[in-house]
């Protein structure tokens, strides 16, 4: 790509100096046409003027197209060498004089002229060339497909209960450290190429999401039943949707702190503590922001930054007491336990 991004700009600048060649011929082969010098006159001092005219326009027109290139032009028209003994008489006469300098014109002229198709060809080369150049192709990542809408909520039995958001808190722990229900261990499968196995969809389809009167708390509570559940990647994606769907809604605590754990069952601790930190930062004093504070000194602790995780400890202990000595104990307890702190 670099190589492109040279010949394009190499391109454009000989695409200026072509102009500026082509320009020159023409405007040398008018001057040449509209002003013959007139051979027999030699005293002629409008002959004269017009042939220093056109020599100065020909060096101008050299160091415009081609400025400071001495190799190729001098500063100046150079007269010719003297003459042989045989032309000494005609050398003389202004009339050689005349003479000389428009073959030297003429020169210059065909000169011009030679480098003017010279250039042509390179720049049809070079349009050739960069027209024929096509870009690589974009490497094409598989995007994963939002949980809510790929996989439908499959239909509840008869015999269900109608669920509301208090039967959703009662079925859940919100995260807390209180112990949850025994559930079945899934075993995560190794991601394959093609997506999530045939198992791993069905097993997704088979967890029921709520349909309550309160859409936003439905979406929370289907992405912590995917967490429940072991399904990690499902249940970081559903609790993302539901907070960029409902940021002022008041399971959003819930929703952050969740993410985090969900990210940090999955053994992913840096990710984990970016929304613990997150949680805790946005609203202090919110349902889950003790939590989120805890839980961030425990993915400090995973990523072996031990002075980060003391802080976030101390921080904790400081601010929430209470749940310090309450239902965030043994979680408080676990964490202090595995590292030393000053």
């Amino acid at each position: 790509m670099t190589n492109m991004l040279g010949e394009q700009k190499w391109g454009k600048e000989t695409l200026g100096k072509s102009i500026w060649t082509r320009s020159a011929s023409v405007l040398v082969v008018m001057l040449v046409l509209a002003g013959p010098v007139v051979p027999v006159s030699a005293q002629d001092n409008g002959a004269e003027a017009r042939i220093r005219s056109m020599e100065a326009q020909i060096r101008a027109l050299q160091r415009k197209v081609f400025p400071g290139d001495g190799k190729v032009f001098g500063p100046e028209i150079i007269a010719p060498a003297s003459p042989a003994a045989g032309t000494a008489a005609n050398s003389s006469t202004p009339v050689g004089d005349l003479a000389t300098r428009l073959d030297s014109v003429e020169a210059q002229l065909r000169r011009l002229t030679g480098l003017t198709e010279e250039n042509s060809n390179k720049l049809a080369q070079l349009e050739a060339k960069l027209n024929g150049a096509s870009p690589a192709p974009a490497a094409t990542t598989a995007a994963a497909t939002p949980v809510a809408a790929a996989t439908p909520a499959p239909t509840p039995s008869p015999t269900a209960t109608p669920s509301t958001p208090e039967t959703n808190l009662a079925a859940m722990t919100g995260g807390a450290s209180a112990p949850r229900p025994a559930a079945t261990p899934t075993p995560r499968p190794s991601a394959a190429a093609n997506g999530p196995s045939a198992s791993r969809v069905a097993a997704v389809r088979a967890i029921a999401k709520p349909e309550t009167q309160d859409p936003g708390d439905d979406e929370y509570s289907y992405g912590f039943r995917l967490w429940e559940a072991k399904f990690y990647p499902e249940a970081q994606q559903q609790l993302k949707l539901m907070i960029d769907r409902y940021p002022r809604h008041p399971r959003v605590s819930y929703a952050r702190n969740l993410l985090g754990r969900a990210y940090l069952d999955d053994g992913k601790p840096r990710e984990a503590a970016t929304w613990f930190l997150q949680n805790y930062n946005a609203n202090k004093t919110g349902d889950r922001a003790p939590d989120s504070l805890l839980f961030l000194a425990e993915s400090m602790r995973q990523l072996k930054d031990t002075n980060r995780s003391c802080i976030a400890l101390g921080e904790f202990a400081t601010n929430f007491p209470r749940e310090a000595a309450g239902r965030l104990k043994s979680q408080y307890d676990s964490t202090r336990a595995g590292v030393k702190c000053n």
